[in-house]
């Protein structure tokens, strides 16, 4: 069973929306498993405080590097007897990290588990992220309160890849990002909305046409959508 650690300052965020539709279907069948761990269970004082001002001033707090410390070690010792770091990373989410995408889905969701930091504040001390060989993720340009959501939406990417988490797992093969282009638009009854009809293709029942309508489409979007995406499928086409 696919695992998430969390460390958090807020546990009662979770499971949040990960409890509901398919992926919360699948946590109460078990199908993968979430610990969620008060990061302030782990502070040195009697006020349970977890940060500090920053070195050479400036504004804000930063999270303590042996407060952190001691929860990612808590969380590591929780994990199955034997588990590696390849097999289990630990990931802090961060505007400054290589910048998630479907590839790195694909490989979380083949490990056994993960330990997701959810930083506040400032962020984590750097001392503790090189010491536990943390890797720092990113789901884009922008900056959120705090790591929870971003640590949601990356859980929630990779449990619906999870086999038997999506009821039908052929739909898996045709999404955005799956084949390096982005996901031909879909259709379905009534067959006339607004004056607006389905294109005739798709009704057709002629599979090869349906087929070549759909790619051709997927790469018109990502051209004038994604350029950036474009341009890396062309370049693997033109290898191939």
């Amino acid at each position: 069973m696919w695992q998430a650690q969390i460390l958090t300052l807020f546990p009662e965020m979770f499971p949040g929306p990960l409890g509901l539709s398919l992926a919360g279907k699948a946590l109460v069948k078990k199908l993968w498993g979430m610990d969620v761990m008060q990061i302030r269970d782990h502070a040195l004082d009697k006020h349970r405080s977890v940060d500090d001002t920053p070195a050479g001033g400036g504004p804000g707090m930063v999270m303590r590097a042996d407060v952190m410390a001691r929860a990612i070690d808590a969380a590591v010792a929780k994990r199955p007897k034997g588990t590696s770091e390849a097999d289990w990373p630990l990931i802090y989410l961060s505007p400054r990290g290589k910048r998630l995408d479907q590839k790195m889905v694909h490989d979380f969701a083949g490990k056994q588990g993960i330990t997701l930091i959810c930083g506040r504040f400032e962020g984590l001390d750097e001392r503790v992220l090189e010491k536990r060989n943390v890797q720092e993720v990113s789901l884009g340009d922008f900056v959120l309160s705090g790591g929870e959501i971003a640590a949601m939406m990356l859980m929630d990417a990779v449990v619906r890849l999870i086999p038997g988490v999506i009821g039908e797992p052929d739909t898996l093969l045709e999404e955005s990002f799956t084949s390096g282009l982005l996901e031909y638009p879909q259709y379905t009854r009534p067959q006339e909305w607004e004056g607006a009809e389905i294109p005739d293709v798709l009704t057709s029942g002629h599979h090869g046409k349906i087929k070549e309508w759909r790619r051709e489409m997927s790469e018109k979007l990502t051209k004038s959508r994604r350029p950036d995406l474009w341009k890396e499928y062309s370049r693997n086409k033109s290898d191939k």
